[in-house]
């Protein structure tokens, strides 16, 4: 009896895609990627040509966020750079009780992080939907190993005080780490502070593979020196390299490798235009939104958060369009590189079907 042939899957387009902090890669980047499927930067010593791009990417990664002879590495994503901060603060301190310090509004890869790693999650609220200091104030003691800043809130897209949260974690002699794992490639065309060079921060994660326009996985994870990822250091006796930093051990070249074509293609003048042309649209989306009555959140970066009720996003989702909702229960719309002004139109005329 012949099989029936079954038909090949066609991956999600993003012709209606409102809701992800991933992209189409840049087409430099997809071919990057195909080239070193293969390879391995966990065996440097034998796939010695994307261990150099990956020094690379670090490199362009650090001009990005302010800081020159980056230390780091190329993560599946911003969940295993947020986690390996983490670590590094809890390996470095050495405390039998250590804590961290995050705002209501960090990414959920911290809780992952802090029961993974067996470290006190300490939440505090915000204010205008940035992290509290007076209540990172009140939370934080001689046992605080990190205190976290997020620069790009997933929900909303806000920036925290990083410089103040920084000073913060110096007066404990914590570790200061910044997710900036969406707004990393969006933030260097704004005036917020939030990088190496704005403050005394000790870890950054920074995903390529969002705004970056590099193929999934290419996350990326940042240190202020080479000696704070000692603390991840394991010894691998049977490779050619003694040790090694990262979480995963064998990892594909081609998240790295198509990291560094897209940022060879569009750092920056490539990413300022696609800046200026997410918060255009995310302005024109704000006061489209408002007009019509609903409450708006932002734009600060280029996401808008908005009280539709929630039969209004079934029906749109029913529609076709993927949005999704904050914590809170507004719909939120991530302007990302491939969402264009004549995709929001057609979002806007839907919504006036309701």
């Amino acid at each position: 009896m012949q099989q029936a042939q079954r038909a090949e899957p066609t991956p999600q387009d993003f012709d209606r895609v409102l809701s992800s902090m991933c992209t189409e890669p840049h087409p430099a980047a997809r071919r990057a990627a195909e080239r070193f499927l293969a390879t391995n930067p966990g065996d440097p010593g034998t796939y010695e040509t994307i261990a150099e791009l990956e020094r690379e990417a670090v490199g362009q990664l650090g001009e990005i966020a302010g800081l020159n002879d980056a230390a780091g590495y190329v993560t599946s994503g911003g969940t295993e750079a947020n986690m390996q901060a983490i670590r590094i603060a809890r390996n470095r301190a050495r405390t039998d009780d250590p804590n961290i310090v995050a705002s209501e509004s960090a990414h959920f890869s911290f809780r992952k992080a802090a029961e993974v790693l067996g470290v006190e999650l300490r939440t505090v609220p915000t204010t205008d939907y940035r992290a509290d200091i007076d209540a990172v104030t009140e939370c934080i003691d001689d046992d605080t190993v990190c205190i976290v800043g997020v620069a790009g809130t997933t929900e909303y897209g806000y920036v925290d005080p990083i410089p103040a949260l920084a000073d913060l974690a110096a007066d404990v002699d914590a570790l200061c780490h910044v997710d900036a794992a969406w707004g990393g490639f969006y933030l260097p065309f704004s005036d917020h502070e939030w990088n190496f060079e704005h403050a005394d921060i000790d870890t950054l994660t920074i995903d390529p593979h969002k705004v970056g326009q590099a193929a999934v996985p290419a996350g990326g994870l940042l240190a202020r020196s080479p000696t704070l990822l000692d603390e991840l250091a394991i010894d691998t006796p049977y490779l050619e390299s003694t040790a090694q930093v990262t979480l995963t051990g064998t990892r594909s070249g081609a998240g790295v490798a198509s990291a560094v074509a897209a940022m060879d293609a569009l750092w920056p003048a490539g990413y300022r235009e696609t800046y200026d042309r997410a918060m255009d649209n995310a302005e024109w989306l704000a006061d489209a939104l408002e007009s019509r009555g609903h409450e708006v959140v932002g734009p600060e970066l280029p996401l808008v958060a908005a009280d539709l009720s929630i039969p209004m996003t079934d029906e749109l989702r029913d529609r076709g369009w993927r949005v999704s909702k904050t914590g809170a229960g507004e719909m939120r719309v991530v302007c990302m590189p491939h969402v264009t002004r004549s995709m929001l139109r057609s979002f806007v005329a839907d919504l006036d079907w309701y």
